[in-house]
């Protein structure tokens, strides 16, 4: 499963709170030099939303994007067809 995680840079506080209740968080968020949190490596993210949850400013949004594996598992299938 691919995820993608936004942070909005505008809403976030820099609380930390995703950080401190993502059970991955130091493999997933970093600050940025401005003190506000960014995702840096998704691979980890298994889609449970505890980060959009904790947000108290609804910065942060995890989006499926299992559309795109689909469509390069439907070109590889085309290829090797």
């Amino acid at each position: 499963m691919t995820v993608e995680i936004i942070v909005d840079k505008e809403k976030c506080t820099g609380c930390g709170k995703c950080y401190d209740k993502c059970p991955k968080g130091p493999r997933i968020y970093k600050k940025d030099k401005d003190g506000k949190y960014y995702a840096f490596d998704v691979s980890d993210c298994h889609n449970c939303k505890i980060c959009v949850a904790a947000c108290p400013v609804g910065a942060i949004q995890v989006n499926l994007k299992r559309h795109i594996l689909e469509k390069q598992v439907n070109k590889l299938k085309e290829k090797f067809q």
